[in-house]
């Protein structure tokens, strides 16, 4: 369902706009692209010289290729525009020590040590964090899955959680319902009986 409708009268200034494209490659190699972009909706002035309203602040790509275990076997990125030219389009090239890394548990934080601070882009990193979601999202029904393997998304959110109903009904092998309110206050019951027999005793 749509948001509410906003109270008070209201005028746009900025759009961020991040979109993900994931590609099956000849080779058995996946490809996954991903491009953000922030506009402005008045003109404003950059370090750069004056930017038109709806022309890009920023507008970063990145491709990453991976195999069918998300491992990265290949980065590429590019920046288009930004707000300080070549000084933000140096730092493309480090991206490419993403090569190696595997996308799943622990890749924020990998992602983080990597490229922190003066080590990266802003912008180029905030775009790779949402690409990992993206990546496995890509592989979803084309990688087979061994049976006896968790899935890796399950306690991963609220609706994901293994004692809740969605892992009942879809992953029952993981569900691990909780005991219910019923049988945890016979237990305090039953526990709070022992107590008061022990004292007597």
């Amino acid at each position: 369902m749509p948001l509410p409708h906003p109270e008070e009268d209201r005028e746009p200034i900025h759009t961020r706009t991040i979109a993900i494209q994931a590609y099956r490659r000849a080779d058995g190699l996946y490809d996954v692209e991903g491009q953000l972009q922030d506009k402005r909706a008045h003109d404003i002035t950059l370090p750069r010289g004056p930017l038109p309203a709806g022309e890009p602040i920023h507008d970063m790509r990145l491709r990453l290729t991976v195999d069918a275990d998300a491992t990265i076997v290949a980065v590429a990125a590019s920046t288009d525009a930004a707000p300080f030219g070549r000084s933000c389009t140096t730092i493309t090239p480090k991206y490419e020590e993403l090569v190696g890394l595997r996308v799943g548990p622990g890749f924020r934080s990998a992602v983080r040590r990597l490229l922190a601070g003066v080590n990266g882009c802003t912008h180029l990193t905030e775009l790779l964090l949402t690409m990992g979601t993206g990546v496995i999202q890509a592989l979803v029904g084309q990688v087979p899955r061994l049976d006896d393997a968790k899935p890796f998304s399950l306690d991963g959110c609220h609706a994901l959680d293994t004692s809740g109903p969605v892992v009942a009904q879809f992953h029952p092998r993981w569900y691990r319902p909780r005991p219910d309110a019923h049988s945890q206050n016979s237990q305090n019951s039953n526990d709070g009986s022992r107590q008061i027999q022990n004292e007597e005793t």
